[in-house]
This record gives C-alpha cells, sequence and structure tokens, in this order.
C-alpha cells in the first residue's frame, strides 16, 4: 500500500504557512490534478472570506468551526465550488478537518 499515513499520530505535521499563525497541516495528496491535506486549526483561529480555482471539500473530523457563519460540527461536511467565495472561517475551540482540493474537467 502507497502512502499509508495515520491522520491522527504527530508525524508528518508543518506549519501551514498560507494559514493564520499556529495552523498545522499533514499533506496527504499533492499531484496536479489537486490536493488533500489534514488541517489542524488551533483556538481563536480566524480567515477571511476567500475563493479557489479548484473545487474544495471540508471533512470535520473533529472540533468545531463555522464558516459562512454556519457552525460546522464534528462530522459536518461542506462542498465549495470553484470560484465560489466562502468564508469567513473561524474556530473558538479548535478542529481537525480534512481538505480536499480538484481540479474540474
Amino acid at each position: 500500500m502507497k502512502n499509508l499515513l495515520n491522520l491522527f499520530d504527530d508525524l508528518e505535521w508543518e506549519k501551514a504557512t498560507n494559514y493564520p499563525e499556529g495552523t498545522l497541516k499533514k499533506i496527504l495528496r499533492d499531484e496536479e490534478s489537486g490536493k488533500t491535506i489534514l488541517l489542524k486549526v488551533p483556538k481563536g483561529f480566524k480567515m477571511a472570506s476567500h475563493s479557489h480555482i479548484m473545487t474544495e471539500q471540508h471533512f470535520v473530523l473533529d472540533g468545531m468551526c463555522t464558516s459562512d457563519n454556519v457552525i460546522c460540527h464534528k462530522g459536518s461536511y461542506q462542498l465549495i465550488r470553484a470560484h465560489e467565495e466562502h468564508g469567513p472561517f473561524e474556530s473558538k475551540e479548535g478542529a481537525l478537518i480534512l481538505v480536499i482540493w480538484d481540479k474540474q474537467d
């Protein structure tokens, strides 16, 4: 099996430089066709509204966050189409979010 990673261990985490201070990411897939990361957002996380050139999916694995003023609890799923403005994005308590970006054909 290629690229087997444990999502919940303390290995492979790195600073998420395009995110607010204290945010960590674990890269699961990084290809031309798309990218998959595990995003660990800290308590007090705040990010302004923005858009992407790819479709983006969020799976909240732990914690809680708000996106577009909608509360996303553990188990929430969100689909954001390419070029669709989304945010602000906040987490008062911190969260663990699986984020997937894919190009549209």
